[in-house]
């Protein structure tokens, strides 16, 4: 209490100090004159020095009930303030503020009307005065008010802005625009009311998105003007920035965040929000290197950024470079545990480097933390893609099942052509061939020249001496779309075996093997290489055709066409190649 009565004193021997100083409102220099702009003070009226002194004291009465936590008897000290000295603008435009905010824009209006009737009234007021009609839906005196603003003070956005938003309310679009063209005619104008244009000229496309093309057009235009002047303000920079962006002019915001990280030494965190919104636009144009600058410009800052480890990995993942991805991912879970995708992101960069068991730890932390939610089906299917590569097709399939179910309840796209092709390669590894064909077909149906589901389900039909002619129809649809897959020239090569016609099958099959020299050559590509030898009456190429594939996996099925008395494969255990 004693310091609250101490306080008090005080304002009240300012009051004093005011009395003693005060003349006509024209000449004096006072604390609640000068708190304001000078173009705000009113000058077209003396007030005589009693009435000058009696709105001083009301003003400092006001701010003790405030103080007091009293705002009835505040808000009627204020209203006294600026009655009694409606040519003081700063102090009007403060107590309508007042008003306004307590949802009393008849005392606000009352002020400013008589404000405004003075003979050297401001824009300011006009414009403020053009808020109050809005508010009270006299939308005809709003204009009158907002264009009397614009022709006192042209240089001052605020009332072009309130009367763009009056003809926007009421659906007068094209006069609206008119009013953002005129303010930008303004010559003199500075860079935040460019800017600031620049945003209304974007809030105008919200409500009228089919002028998107010639208002954005507009807009970079301003904002050109606005980035020429050099603010030096940084949170204007970053509106400059922000707006080039908005109109999608994005090598220009990309010019602003470089130029303005020149400049931003002592700033990290608004440093920080330069590089991430650089990252962001280097991100979206695909410029990898220079997103990965930014992102580690990020972490030199902020050496504990979940986020920038996350889109690291995300980076090194699309450039192959799965095992710096995974260990991004693992950085950004250890910062923060709560980070959703990056479980899902990590477990897929596992899988990539055939680490199952680790991917199906990840993917469990994953169902223990998140055990519902939009990213059930990821967690599904991902558990399915690590069985799959384990090659433990049951579990695989129950785990595809399972996804197929909740995007079914949830209506979403995910029953999409990827997860009816993993259905069917899982159905068909565990020899229910039935009902791979019914998933391969969804999966054609969804997505009709998916060249790896065509190959897929005409080479098990060929494989089971099944529906061959359309099965070759099928596998050389995927051979034209990639004429250069190794295993879909086998596949093709394999059906024209199946169809008695060795000769033709010959050429597809030698080519194939080419191609996976390459890479890894593959022990079925040989066996089939010496089952058309066999079919075309040269045992000696076909016997060295299934010891070559012998070599390269054991097969006991491919040791049983060579006979009794040969040589063993060099591996020790026999399993029955599943391609």
């Amino acid at each position: 209490m004693l310091r609250r009565y101490w306080f008090r004193g005080t304002v009240l021997a300012i009051g004093g100090m005011l009395l003693a100083g005060c003349g006509s409102v024209s000449s004096r220099h006072d604390p609640l004159e000068t708190a304001g702009s000078a173009s705000l003070r009113g000058t077209g009226t003396d007030v005589p020095a009693e009435k000058a002194a009696q709105a001083h004291a009301h003003y400092a009465a006001a701010v003790i009930h405030e103080m007091d936590g009293e705002t009835e008897a505040a808000l009627q000290e204020y209203y006294q303030a600026a009655a009694g000295d409606p040519g003081n603008e700063w102090v009007v435009l403060e107590v309508s503020g007042r008003f306004l905010q307590n949802k009393q824009p008849d005392k606000a209006l009352e002020l400013l009307t008589r404000a405004a009737a003075q003979p050297k009234a401001s824009g300011a007021v006009f414009a403020r005065l053009g808020v109050v009609y809005a508010q009270l839906g006299k939308y005809d005196q709003a204009s009158n008010a907002d264009r009397a603003a614009i022709k006192k003070s042209p240089e001052s956005l605020t009332g072009y802005q309130n009367l763009f938003l009056n003809l926007l309310q009421n659906k007068q679009q094209a006069e609206s625009l008119k009013v953002l063209d005129e303010a930008a005619r303004q010559p003199d104008a500075d860079a935040e009311f460019l800017v600031t244009l620049s945003e209304l000229y974007a809030s105008f496309v919200l409500q009228v998105p089919a002028e998107k093309e010639k208002v954005y057009a507009k807009a970079r235009a301003v904002l050109n003007r606005a980035q020429k002047l050099s603010p030096t303000d940084a949170r204007l920079r970053l509106r400059l920035a922000e707006g080039f962006i908005l109109v999608g002019d994005t090598d220009k915001a990309a010019e602003v965040y470089l130029e303005l990280l020149k400049k931003l030494p002592d700033a990290p965190f608004i440093r920080e929000r330069v590089h991430a919104r650089l990252a962001d636009i280097y991100l979206r144009s695909s410029e990898h290197k220079r997103a990965v600058e930014q992102l580690e410009a990020i972490l030199r800052d902020d050496p504990t950024n979940p986020q920038a480890y996350y889109y690291l990995g995300y980076l090194a993942f699309n450039d192959k470079k799965t095992a710096e991805a995974a260990d991004y991912f693992s950085k950004a879970l250890l910062l923060n545990p709560e980070f959703q995708e990056a479980y899902f992101d990590l477990a897929l960069a596992q899988i990539g480097l055939n680490r199952t068991s680790d991917a199906l730890a990840t993917l469990e932390k994953a169902r223990a933390r998140f055990p519902e939610g939009p990213m059930s089906f990821v967690l599904e299917f991902y558990t399915g893609l690590a069985y799959s590569r384990q090659k433990a097709y049951p579990q695989a399939l129950r785990h595809f099942n399972e996804a197929e179910i909740i995007a079914q309840a949830s209506a979403s796209n995910h029953l999409d052509q990827n997860l009816y092709f993993q259905l069917g390669a899982a159905a068909e590894r565990t020899g229910d061939f039935a009902q791979a064909e019914k998933y391969f077909q969804k999966c054609l149906e969804k997505s009709p020249d998916f060249a790896e589901a065509q190959n897929y389900l005409g080479y098990m039909w060929a494989e089971h001496g099944m529906k061959l002619e359309e099965a070759r129809g099928l596998i050389e649809k995927a051979v034209k779309a990639e004429p250069n897959n190794g295993a879909y020239l086998d596949s093709l090569g394999w059906v024209l075996f199946k169809l008695d016609r060795p000769k033709e099958a010959l050429g597809y099959i030698l080519k194939a093997i080419e191609l996976s020299k390459k890479e890894e050559e593959d022990a079925t590509l040989y066996e089939h290489l010496g089952d058309v030898y066999a079919a075309l009456k040269e045992p000696g190429k076909a016997r060295e055709a299934w010891t070559k594939s012998l070599s390269l996996e054991p097969n006991e099925a491919v040791r049983k066409k060579l006979g009794p008395g040969e040589t063993k494969s060099p591996k020790n255990e026999v399993e029955n190649k599943s391609e």
